[in-house]
């Protein structure tokens, strides 16, 4: 398959699967995914877990007419082509599954689970071969792990050779494609697709973070991607990327392995991208108000904000070339954008560190009437002496971390007086951008 295919507007994928009473893996993990992919995901539930971080307690089959059943309603009402399965636990589920998959011309992705990550068996020996009989001849891809491929071929898979010999034999019980995952291997998937006997090695790197529900984040993945339109060598590359980067954004959810986080990246991107709006909006604020000119230092303003739990200078947008008075007004030189000033960011993340809640600063002129303005707006204020700066540190970050440390908490303003080659300067501190623009231009209106 080469290239992008014409898709429907709103593509509906299914996933076939049984539920994770922990969230991670199974059902659970499968619809975060098609919601991160916008494909409109559909499930027939094939058995309860009682499931957590640390393995599976006991499992609960449901009946094979009840998983009958939920795909005949769904795909009587709507128009599914791609479908996942995950846990097939039993025979019958298995031979039910490839009746319907059958009956509605279905192209399945199979993730044949056999055992959970956190521990568990999902698959029992007998189901297996049902497997392998009947429904792997079906299939379009199928994305085992060295130990499932290993299982499917008869033959252990401790090298990428073994996985090549393991592809071509499960090719040759019925599938079109075979992708075998690298997660215990060397972290690259290998592609085998049977129609032209060639492989695709998608190559990747062991990243760090919790790995519960990976193997279903990949081929849920791959099943959005290939109903989006994708060949299978994109499928398995976006797929690749896409689990490389749930790893690294899962969070911790109890004692045993953590699952993995299939919403985290867009998640990020949303709050980027609410960043970049709220500072908009705090520019215009600060460029239309004459008053606020008064207020720019000779070296120009700035003003920053962070996204939540920030950890560098590339998390917090700035303006990128500062903001300077010509003619009387404030003028923003240069577009917003996220790594567009280290300095305003070390006052940002110097005041994250301490209080997650203050992700926004704006450097305004020093002077006297400055802090009066500011005292009689009852502003929390605190500052720092450049003197007692040590060797080797940033100024922001220290001075930050400092005028902080001496106020005991977060303060709306950290001002310093200078020193040789230094222009004295006031900082305004909020958990907003806008916050921190409207207090900078009523502090301007209150300075003569």
């Amino acid at each position: 398959m080469t290239g992008k295919t014409s898709v429907p507007e709103n593509p509906i994928v299914m996933t076939i699967a049984g539920s994770d009473s922990g969230g991670g893996a199974g059902i659970a993990a499968d619809l975060k995914t098609f919601a991160a992919f916008g494909v409109h995901g559909t499930c027939a539930i094939t058995s309860v877990t009682a499931q957590n971080t640390t393995g599976v307690l006991e499992t609960f089959d449901l009946a094979a007419g009840a998983v009958g059943s939920q795909i005949e309603a769904v795909c009587s009402d709507m128009d599914v082509k791609w479908v996942k399965t995950g846990m097939l636990a039993s025979s019958e589920i298995v031979s039910e599954v490839a009746a319907r998959v059958k009956k509605h011309k279905l192209s399945p992705v199979i993730d044949p689970v056999m055992a959970a990550e956190a521990g568990g068996d999902l698959l029992r020996k007998e189901a297996l071969t049902v497997l392998i009989e009947e429904l792997l001849p079906l299939c379009r891809v199928i994305t085992p792990n060295a130990s499932e491929a290993g299982a499917l071929a008869g033959i252990p898979v401790k090298t990428p050779d073994d996985a090549k010999l393991a592809a071509r034999k499960i090719a040759d019980l019925g599938a079109e494609a075979v992708v075998v995952t690298g997660g215990h291997l060397d972290a690259t998937d290998l592609l085998y697709e049977a129609g032209s006997g060639a492989f695709t090695r998608v190559s990747g790197t062991f990243v760090k973070g919790g790995t519960h529900g990976s193997g279903c984040t990949y081929s849920a993945a791959m099943t959005a991607c290939l109903a989006l339109g994708d060949d299978l060598g994109t499928a398995a590359w976006k797929a690749k990327k896409f689990v490389e980067q749930a790893i690294l954004r899962s969070r911790p959810a109890g004692r045993g392995v953590n699952p993995v986080n299939p919403l985290g990246q867009a998640l990020e991107e949303k709050e980027r991208y609410l960043v970049l709006k709220d500072m908009k909006e705090a520019v215009s604020i600060l460029a239309e108000s004459p008053d606020f000119s008064k207020l720019i230092p000779e070296v120009g303003c700035n003003i920053g904000m962070a996204v939540p739990g920030a950890g560098s200078y590339e998390d917090v947008a700035a303006v990128e070339g500062r903001i300077v008075r010509h003619r009387g007004r404030p003028v923003p030189v240069g577009c917003v954008d996220f790594g567009a000033s280290r300095h305003v960011a070390r006052i940002v993340l110097a005041a994250l560190r301490c209080d997650p809640g203050t992700r926004a600063a704006v450097n305004v002129k020093y002077s006297k009437k400055t802090l009066s303005a500011c005292r009689e707006m009852e502003l929390g204020i605190s500052s720092f002496d450049r003197a007692g700066e040590p060797e080797n540190v940033s100024t922001m970050d220290w001075g930050t971390a400092e005028a902080i440390r001496a106020y005991g908490s977060i303060p709306d303003v950290v001002y310093d007086e200078g020193g040789v080659g230094k222009e004295p300067m006031v900082r305004l501190l909020g958990a907003r951008a806008t916050q921190v623009a409207k207090l900078a231009v009523e502090l301007a209106k209150r300075v003569e």
